[in-house]
């Protein structure tokens, strides 16, 4: 009973502090920006570019989206980068850094270098034909690096 206690007390703590700091970081009137790394949970569309067999294209992937369409989000809908650019007032969500569309300006909202598959070592995500972690940031620097013009 004790250990069931402190376990629930452990998770509501933990929520609390993710409120809390979640709040903070939406009250901030300074951040206009949003860089996001990750995976599939985070994805907003850069599987859509590579040769991968984790894509969400395809319906029924973005049956909720404000478009209807699949953009490459594994979701639904909006994931979580696209609630938290909201939350601290950006006009549009972060495009994926491989879209045709991101350029110098599109880079001052933010950029998203998530890809589903990725893993931290290089053996994750051979069963999808991605890339690693540790790679995928110098592939991304690349792209990102071409668009900027000074």
């Amino acid at each position: 009973m004790l250990m069931a206690s402190s376990s629930t007390f452990t998770h509501f703590l933990m929520v609390l502090l993710f409120l809390l700091a979640f709040g903070s970081i939406a009250s901030l009137a300074d951040a206009r920006a949003l860089f996001i790394f990750g995976d599939s949970l985070v994805d907003s569309g850069n599987n859509n570019y590579l040769t991968t067999t984790a894509r969400a294209d395809a319906p029924p992937y973005g049956i909720d989206y404000p478009t209807r369409r699949p953009t490459g989000r594994f979701s639904n809908g909006l994931n979580i980068p696209d609630l938290i650019g909201q939350k601290i007032g950006l006009s549009e969500s972060p495009l994926p850094c491989l879209s045709p569309e991101f350029n110098g300006k599109k880079l001052l909202i933010g950029a998203n270098f998530a890809s589903a598959g990725v893993g931290i070592l290089n053996d994750t995500g051979v069963q999808f034909v991605s890339q690693s972690a540790a790679k995928q940031p110098h592939h991304y620097f690349i792209n990102t690096a071409s668009v900027v013009t000074l």
